[in-house]
């Protein structure tokens, strides 16, 4: 992320999760914030809370050259990196559950032009040392028209 563009800038985030089959795809609304090395993407979704309902959450990605840290707050804390090779922690805790977390990335592929971004990652997920779960990622950002 060494481009010189510093700022922030309104974007369109796409991001879908494959796990087991099962796919996941998350759109919103967010901003993007350069600061020297690291690009930050910010924005909100809702998922089903533990009780029903839905419960809102915060999510910011540092993108760097290296990898990406996921920090989520609101209806759920938690805190994920991704750097290719490496098995780094982390952690979730809801009101009814915290567990620390292990994050094994076989592949990680980031692709900037401009303010467009595309991140591709896949990773073994770990709890309590026992393989929970393997993720496939791919995030897309793009910055939406000034109006």
């Amino acid at each position: 992320m060494t481009e010189g563009q510093q700022g922030k800038y309104a974007v369109s985030v796409t991001l879908e999760s494959v796990q087991g089959g099962e796919r996941n795809v998350v759109q919103s609304a967010g901003e993007a914030i350069m600061k020297g090395q690291f690009l930050y993407i910010r924005y909100e979704e809702t998922q089903p809370g533990p009780q029903g309902g839905e419960v809102s959450v915060r999510n910011t990605l540092k993108i760097s050259d290296r990898g990406i840290k996921l920090i989520r707050h609101g209806g759920v804390q938690s805190e994920q990196s991704f750097e290719p090779g490496q098995r780094l922690p982390g952690f979730y805790r809801s009101p009814y559950t915290q567990f620390n977390l292990i994050t094994d990335t076989r592949k990680l592929d980031i692709i900037r032009a401009g303010r467009k971004l595309a991140v591709t990652w896949e990773y073994d997920l770990y709890v309590y040392d026992e393989l929970s779960g393997q993720f496939a990622i791919s995030l897309n950002i793009q910055e939406e028209p000034q109006s």
